[in-house]
């Protein structure tokens, strides 16, 4: 596992977290894994597909691209929304 650390900002959550992911997870895992701490925790469960996108951006990485592959630094702010 190669730990890469990224601020997430889950939507309609009120903090902005510090989650671990891999190198070689895809868009889906780390919306997975950042879900995972606001879910059923301060954000009701809802239907639909996660996006993740650089924070307060518009363009939605595509769902299979890696954290490698997204250009993306440490620590770096992404944002986990649900796609309309």
């Amino acid at each position: 596992m190669s730990a890469f650390p990224v601020h997430a900002a889950f939507e309609k959550d009120f903090l902005v977290q510090l989650v671990v992911v891999d190198l070689n997870d895809s868009m889906d895992q780390v919306a997975e894994k950042v879900a995972y701490h606001c879910v059923n925790r301060r954000v009701a469960p809802r239907e639909g597909v996660m996006r993740v996108r650089k924070h307060r951006s518009t363009e939605l990485f595509p769902r299979d691209m890696t954290i490698a592959e997204s250009g993306l630094n440490p620590t770096e702010v992404i944002d986990v929304v649900f796609e309309e």
